[in-house]
């Protein structure tokens, strides 16, 4: 009792000299500290034999983030060599089984919906950020719906009219920001890349009348909205905290933008422009219900913050990279020289299949940057693992790591190297699935789960944007965004590293989303001729 009391008194005594914000906050702590403890004490005493191996591992709480004690990516990797693709470890209190590689991905992310959900996992990060009733706030068969209204603006003859405009969003950005005046300088990329891939996705998908709307001031407001999706949030999203606040202001204020302009259009009656907006407007359930335009507001946040944050960072990154291979932004110049002439005409939707390097940045790019490092769901009823002796069971949060499968050697040599020319079918580099692609006139497997066919496949080690009944419907857009971005740059610019270099920023795991440690500075200079 000595010892207790030894402790115990001083710091009862520090306690009650506390406000009571502190009393509070410090007793919130205490509980959630304690209720994980004890959660992680029963799970490692009480083991299933018939459960993947547990890892024995202690994680930290750091800043704004619960990281995995060391970089997401190498947890991963270090645990599967000592215990296979098919692990548990605890994360917020709960066993999450990570199963990686093709099989892994396959398993989770093409996984029956009676089996695993993605609702319960993210409604608490998404609903805040997008608004009520839409996306994971709603049953799965309302956002099979709400998906199948969006690909009104994912069809070709849409994609063919935005390119020029993503084209003049660039260069317009460019020639009119402080940060490249001036025939050379230095600046710090990433933000730089947010702001366009906001302005390009808002005026392609949304339309003038909104793209208007937005600023530099208003763009900044989708990256607060992007910081409610850190990874605390599973268990703090109600919290009161700096980043929550500001993301609860920035979604107020985007709503509050949508629905005035809506109200707006429903005043003056029918509108001339026939954009996602109107298209939404007009739209109704299956059940007759017309959209609400609260809905509607919601639908139009989610939009743009579907791509934003994984356009942004592998915008970001892509700047990053060129900027370390001089010599391959220098390819990616005589490229469109060589196939659209010396004067480089106005940019096409077709021209973009005449620059295969310019799409094999990207791919190459998402492949050693993947947006998402781990993709979670639960389980909903026991899952035999096949081939192994395994049953996950409801008390186990899956999770898939699709970015484990892009950068391991068996489907990617030297996979660590960032070499685009890798997607070339004869490269020494080239990934298995590259090698082995079947013939083009091979019928892809499809499977339409409510919104339009998407490919069935999850079996494979590259999965950018994800796969399954929640694979990003948005993927031919972003290709679209990021190859029409990387062909507009080029034009404007070099870039090197400010020290000479071939090495890149670090990674930034304190959201889902992957993205470059900042300040992320690199020297750019002008290419004259494309000023004019």
């Amino acid at each position: 009792m000595g010892f207790i009391q030894e402790i115990g008194g001083p710091l009862a005594e520090g306690f009650a000299r506390l406000g009571l914000a502190s009393q509070v906050a410090v007793t919130v702590g205490g509980f959630l500290f304690l209720s994980v403890f004890l959660n992680v004490f029963s799970q490692i005493l009480f083991k299933n034999p018939n459960e993947p191996p547990l890892v024995f591992h202690w994680f930290p709480f750091v800043g704004s983030t619960i990281t995995y004690g060391m970089d997401p990516p190498r947890f991963f990797q270090e645990n599967r060599a000592k215990y296979g693709d098919c692990f548990t470890f605890i994360l917020l209190g709960k066993k999450t089984t990570v199963y990686v590689g093709p099989r892994g991905n396959d398993f989770i992310l093409n996984g029956k919906i009676r089996d695993v959900c993605a609702e319960e996992i993210y409604t608490v990060l998404t609903t805040p950020v997008f608004g009520k009733d839409v996306v994971y706030d709603c049953p799965n068969s309302k956002l099979m719906e709400q998906k199948k209204f969006m690909k009104i603006a994912l069809t070709t003859e849409a994609f063919r009219s935005y390119v020029p405009i993503i084209s003049d969003e660039v260069t317009s950005y460019f020639k009119r920001t402080a940060d490249f005046k001036g025939q050379s300088g230095i600046v710090n990329i990433c933000p730089k890349m947010a702001q366009i891939t906001i302005f390009t996705a808002s005026h392609a998908l949304q339309g003038k009348e909104i793209r208007d709307k937005f600023d530099e001031t208003l763009a900044d407001l989708y990256h607060d909205l992007d910081m409610g999706f850190s990874p605390i949030n599973f268990m703090l999203h109600w919290a009161p905290l700096p980043w929550n606040n500001r993301r609860d202001h920035a979604q107020r204020t985007v709503a509050k933008i949508y629905m005035d302009t809506i109200q707006s259009r429903r005043a003056q009656g029918e509108s001339d422009a026939q954009d996602m907006m109107y298209h939404l407007m007009s739209s109704t359930y299956k059940n007759g219900v017309k959209i609400p335009d609260h809905e509607i507001a919601h639908m139009m946040i989610a939009l743009l913050m579907a791509g934003q944050h994984s356009s942004s960072s592998t915008s970001s990154w892509i700047m990053l990279r060129l900027a370390s291979r001089p010599d391959i932004m220098e390819e990616l110049y005589q490229e469109q020289v060589k196939a659209l002439g010396a004067d480089l005409p106005p940019l096409t939707y077709e021209d973009l299949a005449k620059l295969p390097l310019n799409q094999a940045i990207v791919k190459e790019t998402l492949r050693l940057h993947a947006p998402i490092h781990s993709i979670m769901r639960a389980v909903k009823q026991p899952m035999p693992v096949p081939g192994t002796k395994y049953v996950i069971p409801t008390n186990h949060v899956l999770l898939a790591a699709p970015g484990v499968s892009a950068t391991d050697a068996q489907h990617f040599p030297q996979p660590e190297l960032w070499e685009p020319h890798r997607w070339e079918k004869e490269s020494p580099l080239a990934p298995s699935m590259v090698r082995n692609e079947p013939d083009e006139e091979e019928e892809e497997d499809k499977i339409d789960y409510g919104y339009g066919l998407v490919s069935k496949g999850a079996a494979s080690p590259y999965l950018p944007f994800g796969a399954g009944r929640h694979r990003c419907i948005g993927e031919q857009f972003a290709n679209v965004q990021l190859q029409t971005i990387v062909a507009m740059t080029v034009r404007m610019f070099r870039f090197r590293n400010v020290d000479g270099s071939n090495k890149v920023s670090g990674t930034d795991y304190a959201s889902l989303f992957s993205r470059p440690l900042e300040p992320a500075n690199i020297c750019w200079e002008k290419r004259e001729r494309h000023w004019e």
